[in-house]
């Protein structure tokens, strides 16, 4: 009798369950998608916001950091080259930049998947950033394609014409930034550590692929247009440190979404890459300023400040991979280093790289890559490790020195394209329509020659 009635309440309990079943599978179903879609939207929010700091970096941190360096009838000409690119990128990548650099193709360059946008909506693309719409990621992206060629007006300021450098963005956007990102960024590109590259270069914002190629790029500009009128004669003064700081001010906070954005998602490893950035600029701030203040006796307000900019440059490839402490590091040396190459071997050399794009962001990303090679670790960016949870063979990561080998290269073939296709394009931008102002119209300066208005009233 007692086995009948276990075996009569098991059958019910049984039948219970299910009946539920159903119901349970029902609401475990959608308590996932709502956790995903918290997720969805939490991610969208924060890269939205990431999007909107790094345009703040060109325009008005750029602008203001370039524009109070040069003498004050250049002021507005050199903000316009910031300002400008705002608008010049952004019809690019929508009609072709985008696709270039995200859709498959070769390793060098993308293909026409995504020209003029078509298919890029607010679905995912999952080989990039699963959880925002695709169209929040290609804005963002977006962002990065805008301020780069932007970095590289520094060298040739208050002597390049408007027009030329239109056409030599143009170009150099095409030619140069977009293969370069799609090689380290894009699915199947020969440096892309995680998507099929050949070569895997560490890059986790950009020291590579905007850093390095626009600070080369700018020492190729400067040495193609010459120096200035009076340099190395006459003082060529900076018209308001005041704006600068307010520029560099801006760049630093602005940054926090250059590097904890390309986490692409408001996660534990944005939170890393926030700390690290912040940390290698407060210790490049002060390894400029005491660099500075033990060779000339005096810490100057511009040299803290570029200092600053130093480090957010050298831990923007390595913001993704590196611990707070070796963060400090990174920041520190490229704080000395940038200023002894700044200070010193651009005066021995004696070429006019006018607001020093190459010195900072040439020699800054230059060491930031190095050093990425050298510090990261699995620790920091589970990306560094196999579907097992081992480390990937990639190099230097936890002791793997393999890796600063193809942080050289990486850094070889960025320097590389940026010398040989900066030159060609700027023979061509000669050719069709010259690229240094006249004698006349320097003296003038380029407010009023290129722009006929004054940034500043001479009269009041």
């Amino acid at each position: 009798m007692r086995s009948i009635l276990v075996a009569l309440s098991g059958a019910v309990v049984g039948a219970a369950v299910a009946q539920a079943q159903p119901v349970l599978d029902s609401r475990l179903s959608a308590v996932e998608s709502a956790a995903r879609s918290a997720q969805s939207a939490g991610d969208n929010a924060w890269m939205l916001v990431s999007a909107t700091l790094v345009l703040m970096m060109t325009g008005p941190g750029l602008a203001l950091f370039y524009g109070g360096l040069v003498r004050r009838k250049n002021v507005l000409g050199t903000m316009m080259h910031s300002f400008v690119l705002m608008a010049v990128v952004t019809v690019l990548w929508a009609f072709i930049g985008y696709s270039l650099v995200f859709s498959e193709g070769t390793g060098f360059i993308g293909g026409g998947h995504y020209a003029f946008l078509g298919g890029v909506g607010t679905a995912p693309n999952t080989d990039y950033a699963p959880t925002i719409p695709q169209l929040t990621f290609m804005v963002y992206q977006l962002m990065f394609a805008i301020i780069t060629p932007a970095l590289i007006s520094g060298a040739f300021a208050e002597r390049m014409k408007f027009s030329a450098m239109l056409l030599f963005t143009l170009l150099w956007t095409l030619i140069v930034y977009f293969p370069m990102a799609h090689m380290v960024w894009g699915k199947g590109g020969w440096l892309n550590a995680f998507l099929g590259g050949a070569i895997p270069c560490l890059d986790f914002a950009g020291g590579t692929v905007v850093h390095i190629t626009s600070g080369v790029s700018a020492l190729v500009c400067a040495l193609y247009l010459g120096k200035r009128q009076g340099y190395l004669i006459e003082p060529i003064k900076p018209h308001s440190v005041v704006l600068s700081v307010i520029g560099a001010c801006l760049l630093w906070v602005g940054w926090f979404g250059f590097n904890a954005g390309s986490a692409l998602s408001s996660s534990g490893l944005a939170t890393s890459a926030f700390v690290a950035t912040h940390f290698a600029a407060a210790a490049a701030t002060l390894g400029w300023m005491f660099a500075e203040w033990i060779r000339s006796g005096k810490p100057s307000v511009l040299g803290a400040v570029s200092g600053s900019v130093t480090g957010l440059v050298a831990i923007t490839p390595a913001s993704g991979f590196v611990k707070p402490v070796p963060a400090l590091g990174i920041g520190f040396a490229a704080g000395v280093i940038c200023y002894f190459m700044v200070t010193v071997v651009k005066q021995r050399l004696g070429y006019d790289d006018s607001l020093d794009a190459f010195g900072v962001h040439g020699v800054g990303g230059f060491t930031g890559a190095m050093l990425t090679g050298v510090l990261a670790t699995n620790a920091v960016n589970d990306a560094l490790k196999d579907s097992a949870g081992c480390p990937q063979a990639l190099g230097v990561v936890d002791g793997h020195w393999g890796q600063l080998g193809n942080q050289a290269i990486s850094a070889a073939i960025a320097i590389a394209l940026a010398v040989v296709g900066t030159y060609l394009i700027l023979r061509v931008c000669d050719a069709i329509c010259g690229v240094r102002v006249s004698p006349e119209h320097e003296t003038e300066g380029l407010d009023l020659s290129m722009h006929g208005e004054e940034g500043y009233n001479f009269e009041s």
